[in-house]
Protein backbone atom coordinates (compact mmCIF):
# COMPACT_ATOMS: atom_id res chain seq x y z
CA UNK A 1 0.00 0.00 0.00
CA UNK A 2 2.86 2.40 0.66
CA UNK A 3 3.86 2.38 -3.01
CA UNK A 4 0.29 3.23 -4.00
CA UNK A 5 0.11 5.81 -1.22
CA UNK A 6 3.32 7.41 -2.49
CA UNK A 7 1.94 7.57 -6.04
CA UNK A 8 -1.30 9.16 -4.85
CA UNK A 9 0.59 11.67 -2.71
CA UNK A 10 2.93 12.66 -5.54
CA UNK A 11 0.04 13.01 -7.98
CA UNK A 12 -1.90 15.28 -5.63
CA UNK A 13 1.15 17.39 -4.79
CA UNK A 14 1.89 17.82 -8.49
CA UNK A 15 -1.58 19.07 -9.38
CA UNK A 16 -1.70 21.32 -6.28
CA UNK A 17 1.60 22.85 -7.37
CA UNK A 18 0.14 23.53 -10.82
CA UNK A 19 -3.05 25.05 -9.41
CA UNK A 20 -3.07 28.84 -9.72
CA UNK A 21 -5.20 29.35 -6.62
CA UNK A 22 -3.14 27.07 -4.36
CA UNK A 23 -5.88 24.49 -3.96
CA UNK A 24 -7.61 21.72 -5.85
CA UNK A 25 -11.13 20.31 -5.74
CA UNK A 26 -11.60 16.65 -6.65
CA UNK A 27 -14.00 13.81 -6.08
CA UNK A 28 -12.81 10.91 -3.94
CA UNK A 29 -14.48 8.44 -6.29
CA UNK A 30 -12.63 9.89 -9.28
CA UNK A 31 -9.29 9.45 -7.51
CA UNK A 32 -10.17 5.91 -6.45
CA UNK A 33 -11.09 5.03 -10.05
CA UNK A 34 -7.99 6.76 -11.42
CA UNK A 35 -5.70 4.75 -9.12
CA UNK A 36 -7.84 1.57 -9.22
CA UNK A 37 -8.15 1.48 -5.46
CA UNK A 38 -10.75 1.70 -2.72
CA UNK A 39 -11.84 5.17 -1.53
CA UNK A 40 -10.50 4.22 1.91
CA UNK A 41 -6.98 4.24 0.43
CA UNK A 42 -7.54 7.82 -0.72
CA UNK A 43 -8.69 8.66 2.81
CA UNK A 44 -5.54 7.07 4.23
CA UNK A 45 -3.31 9.26 2.07
CA UNK A 46 -5.27 12.39 2.93
CA UNK A 47 -5.21 11.78 6.68
CA UNK A 48 -1.54 10.80 6.87
CA UNK A 49 0.17 12.84 4.15
CA UNK A 50 -1.93 16.01 3.84
CA UNK A 51 -2.03 17.21 7.42
CA UNK A 52 -1.74 20.75 8.73
CA UNK A 53 1.70 19.91 10.09
CA UNK A 54 2.77 19.09 6.57
CA UNK A 55 1.25 22.30 5.25
CA UNK A 56 -2.16 21.24 3.95
CA UNK A 57 -5.78 21.73 4.84
CA UNK A 58 -8.24 19.11 3.60
CA UNK A 59 -11.96 19.81 3.42
CA UNK A 60 -14.17 16.86 2.66
CA UNK A 61 -17.83 16.39 1.89
CA UNK A 62 -19.10 12.85 1.48
CA UNK A 63 -21.98 11.62 -0.61
CA UNK A 64 -22.99 11.71 -4.27
CA UNK A 65 -22.11 15.38 -4.74
CA UNK A 66 -19.20 15.15 -2.36
CA UNK A 67 -15.81 16.62 -2.97
CA UNK A 68 -12.31 16.98 -1.59
CA UNK A 69 -10.66 20.36 -1.39
CA UNK A 70 -6.94 20.28 -0.65
CA UNK A 71 -5.38 23.63 0.17
CA UNK A 72 -1.64 24.24 0.39
CA UNK A 73 -0.91 26.45 3.39
CA UNK A 74 1.65 29.09 2.53
CA UNK A 75 3.98 31.25 4.55
CA UNK A 76 3.32 34.94 4.96
CA UNK A 77 5.09 37.97 6.44
CA UNK A 78 2.23 38.91 8.80
CA UNK A 79 2.99 36.01 11.12
CA UNK A 80 -0.14 34.00 10.36
CA UNK A 81 2.03 30.95 9.77
CA UNK A 82 3.69 31.35 13.17
CA UNK A 83 0.29 31.66 14.91
CA UNK A 84 -1.04 28.65 13.02
CA UNK A 85 1.98 26.59 13.99
CA UNK A 86 1.69 27.65 17.63
CA UNK A 87 -1.94 26.54 17.61
CA UNK A 88 -0.99 23.24 15.98
CA UNK A 89 1.88 22.63 18.36
CA UNK A 90 0.03 23.42 21.58
CA UNK A 91 1.78 22.42 24.78
CA UNK A 92 2.94 18.98 23.62
CA UNK A 93 4.61 17.85 20.42
CA UNK A 94 5.37 14.21 19.62
CA UNK A 95 8.50 13.26 17.72
CA UNK A 96 6.43 12.23 14.67
CA UNK A 97 4.54 15.53 14.57
CA UNK A 98 7.78 17.47 15.07
CA UNK A 99 9.37 15.60 12.16
CA UNK A 100 6.37 16.43 9.96
CA UNK A 101 6.69 20.12 10.84
CA UNK A 102 10.41 20.09 10.10
CA UNK A 103 9.73 18.39 6.75
CA UNK A 104 7.19 21.11 5.94
CA UNK A 105 9.70 23.85 6.76
CA UNK A 106 12.28 22.06 4.61
CA UNK A 107 9.80 21.90 1.70
CA UNK A 108 9.38 25.67 1.99
CA UNK A 109 13.18 26.09 1.86
CA UNK A 110 13.24 27.55 5.36
CA UNK A 111 15.65 24.81 6.45
CA UNK A 112 18.55 23.39 4.55
CA UNK A 113 18.76 19.61 4.47
CA UNK A 114 21.50 19.77 7.11
CA UNK A 115 19.45 22.04 9.40
CA UNK A 116 16.43 19.74 9.11
CA UNK A 117 18.54 16.74 10.09
CA UNK A 118 20.03 18.63 13.04
CA UNK A 119 16.64 19.76 14.34
CA UNK A 120 15.16 16.27 13.95
CA UNK A 121 18.12 14.88 15.88
CA UNK A 122 17.66 17.38 18.69
CA UNK A 123 13.92 16.56 18.84
CA UNK A 124 14.42 12.79 18.88
CA UNK A 125 13.06 10.72 21.74
CA UNK A 126 16.46 9.07 21.88
CA UNK A 127 17.92 12.34 23.20
CA UNK A 128 15.00 13.74 25.19
CA UNK A 129 13.62 10.69 27.01
CA UNK A 130 15.54 10.20 30.22
CA UNK A 131 16.73 13.81 30.30
CA UNK A 132 13.29 15.19 31.06
CA UNK A 133 10.04 13.69 32.27
CA UNK A 134 8.19 15.82 29.71
CA UNK A 135 9.91 15.38 26.33
CA UNK A 136 6.81 16.40 24.34
CA UNK A 137 6.49 19.62 26.34
CA UNK A 138 10.15 20.48 25.86
CA UNK A 139 9.92 19.67 22.15
CA UNK A 140 6.88 21.97 21.78
CA UNK A 141 8.67 24.84 23.51
CA UNK A 142 11.77 24.40 21.37
CA UNK A 143 9.72 24.31 18.15
CA UNK A 144 7.86 27.50 19.13
CA UNK A 145 11.19 29.24 19.79
CA UNK A 146 12.56 28.09 16.45
CA UNK A 147 9.46 29.40 14.64
CA UNK A 148 9.58 32.70 16.50
CA UNK A 149 13.20 33.21 15.47
CA UNK A 150 12.51 32.20 11.88
CA UNK A 151 9.85 34.92 11.64
CA UNK A 152 12.16 37.70 12.82
CA UNK A 153 12.49 40.57 10.40
CA UNK A 154 15.82 41.75 11.76
CA UNK A 155 17.77 38.68 10.69
CA UNK A 156 18.84 38.35 7.08
CA UNK A 157 20.73 35.45 5.55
Amino acid sequence: MSNLANRIEEYLKKIIEQAEDGYIVLQRGYLADFFSCAPSQINYVLTTRFTAERGYLVESRRGGGGYLRIVRLGLDPEGKFQRLMSELIGDDLSQDRANNLVDRLREEDLFTKREAILVKTIFSDRLLVGVTNFPSTLRARMMKEILANMCRDDIND
